[in-house]
């Protein structure tokens, strides 16, 4: 073994070690291989930055514009909501409707995006049938791994596998030739939840699952938050302490735990009201709605003179009490609510807070937010409707906060040029990278999207980790570490044969993408994949297929995708819920990758 092959090999099993930490951004742990890389001399420097040249990481950025201008157009809500119609009352059919509909948005669009569209519509639907979230949404994470596999922009892998083979100067696969494989995955996968979910995927109480209780929709809400919370409405006579001084002056937060969440104000014609914001100044007269313990409530009414009017009171009209998760990638991560100032000029209070694998509480301002973190929030619709734009930073998971500059009437001309873009790509008129990159110009060109929205939709981290970990495998083929990894292949299987050496593939895979992005995961074993295809001289098509659909399978583990993350604290799920429902569904598409991939990609 040379010297810089076990300097590949340490870089690699570092950057590995870091990726299943989670300490850090994937993108910069990709970032840091590829300097050690390139400083070591394994690499030079041409290749280091090579990968950010690749045009399978321009067509991920430029698919991340084309789906966001769907999404922008309201093509994918129109979708949701016509699930609502379909579904049915039968828990079976929900099922299958809900897995169909998703799994046919994610094949041309993120799966994360799809999952965080589809949320508060599969749990507005639970609510109107009486059922648990928790029945639903692992189907729905599954189904949008499972849709992903049905055409060549379903999923990074997918793309990635493809670009192996034009790399090597064989035929990539074609933009359909995913699907009949994928199809074959996806009902396996419906049948299998609308059979076993029952006994798999269990009922849980979560914050959504509330209609037993006695009480107004908010005061539900404040209980499942394990919030000691009520609500009451007081009137801020002449002579209160509280009368000329701005909510955050009036310091009943801090001191007494009571929260401000609007201002009812008499303005001689009419009533005016208003969430409150921290400078928003209280006049005598005005009437205020305040949340908290009732004993603080009290506390803060004889310690200001303030007059009581109601307990219990039906939140005003404009208010509404909405939750909110926060989801994988957001900007939110890493920063504490008091960092972020989401009520400092926007109307916007956090009540409460249910941290991921944590019970709900008040919210903790200096708390730093973690995805799958869900928050309480109060505000009007529109204020509230910002904070779901583009779905990255925080996913609203009730009705009536509509994302702001949905351009709806653009919705045929997002749907034409996306369809233009598959004809390209299906037809080859043009290099693919080129029929999305004039796709996503189209979008913008015809205002679906702006320019700053199309760059805001970008998930800048999968790009640069696409890019900055291509040169791991430049290292592994330059050093001989590719050609090892297949010779060890081949030894373990290699005597079996071709479906031996598939079924080795997958689980490699598959058991990688539990604990390591499945585009980190693609990008190094494709082109180990290839390399003993070639060994064995059998089609590499077949093995690189095998590679593409095994990396989709991250059913087993709440981290292993980002869709997994996102239903964690709506369904109240736990770590094993998971791998008691995703490990079975894995080894039946093992099994059925090792009956349908060699019949589709003969050896």
């Amino acid at each position: 073994m040379s010297a810089d092959l076990i300097i590949v090999l340490t870089v690699l099993a570092v950057t590995l070690v870091l990726f299943v930490s989670d300490r850090l951004r994937l993108d910069l742990i990709a970032l840091m291989a590829l300097l050690a890389l390139a400083l070591s001399g394994v690499v030079s420097t041409g290749e280091a930055v090579a990968g950010f040249a690749e045009p399978v990481v321009l067509m991920i950025a430029g698919l991340f514009v084309v789906g966001a201008g769907l999404f922008n157009t309201g093509v994918a809500d129109a979708m949701g909501r016509w699930v609502e119609r379909v579904a049915g009352q039968s828990p079976a059919r929900l099922i299958a409707v809900i897995m169909l509909v998703t799994a046919f948005l994610s094949a041309f669009l993120s799966s994360t995006g799809t999952v965080a569209v589809m949320l508060p519509v599969v749990i507005a639907i639970a609510r109107s049938r009486g059922i648990s979230p928790s029945r639903l949404l692992i189907p729905l994470a599954f189904a949008s791994l499972l849709g992903g596999m049905q055409t060549l922009i379903g999923t990074p892998p997918n793309l990635i596998a493809s670009t192996t083979l034009a790399q090597a100067g064989l035929e990539p696969f074609g933009f359909f030739e995913f699907t009949p494989v994928g199809l074959v995955m996806l009902t396996i996968g419906i049948i299998f939840m609308v059979l076993f979910s029952p006994y798999l995927v269990p009922e849980r109480e979560t914050p959504e699952t509330a209609h037993a209780q006695e009480g107004p929709d908010w005061l539900e809400l404040f209980r499942e938050y394990g919030l000691d919370t009520e609500l009451a409405r007081l009137r801020v006579p002449a002579g209160s302490s509280l009368a000329g001084r701005s909510v955050i002056d009036t310091r009943l937060r801090s001191e007494l735990g009571v929260t401000v969440l609007a201002i009812d104000s008499d303005t001689g014609r009419g009533h005016k009201l208003r969430a409150a914001e921290p400078g928003s100044v209280l006049r005598a007269g005005d009437e205020i709605y305040l949340s908290g313990p009732r004993t603080q409530i009290e506390t803060a009414a004889s310690r200001h003179g303030l007059e009581l009017l109601t307990w219990a009171p039906e939140l005003p009209a404009p208010l509404l009490l909405i939750e909110s998760l926060v989801p994988p990638r957001s900007g939110f991560i890493g920063r504490s609510l008091r960092e972020l100032r989401l009520r400092s000029g926007r109307g916007i209070t956090v009540v409460g807070e249910h941290p991921a694998g944590r019970e709900g509480g008040p919210p903790d301002l200096d708390r730093p937010l973690a995805a799958g973190d869900a928050l309480l929030l109060t505000g009007q619709a529109k204020t509230l409707g910002t904070l779901g734009n583009g779905v990255r930073d925080l996913v609203l998971l009730g009705t009536g906060a509509e994302p702001q500059d949905r351009r709806r009437s653009h919705a045929p001309l997002a749907i034409g040029i996306m369809v233009a873009m598959m004809t390209a790509m299906t037809l080859g008129l043009v290099a693919n990278v080129i029929a999305v990159l004039g796709a996503a110009v189209l979008l913008v060109l015809t205002r679906c999207l702006s320019m700053e929205q199309a760059y805001r939709s970008i998930n800048w981290e999968s790009v640069v980790l696409i890019a900055a970990i291509i040169p791991m495998a430049t290292a592994l083929d330059n050093t001989g570490g590719m050609d090892m990894a297949a010779e060890a292949l081949l030894g373990l299987a290699g005597e079996l044969g071709p479906l031996a050496l598939m079924a080795a593939l997958f689980v490699f895979t598959s058991v990688l993408s539990q604990v390591v992005s499945n585009t980190a995961t693609t990008v190094l074993v494709a082109p180990i994949a290839l390399q003993a295809a070639l060994a064995m001289d059998v089609n590499p098509h077949a093995m690189l297929m095998t590679v593409a659909i095994a990396a989709s399978t991250a059913f087993a583990t709440p981290v292993a995708s980002p869709v997994n993350t996102l239903v964690l604290n709506p369904g109240g799920y736990r770590f094993a819920d998971f791998a008691r429902a995703g490990i079975p569904l894995q080894l039946l598409i093992l099994g059925a990758t090792l009956l349908v991939v060699p019949r589709l990609f003969p050896f």
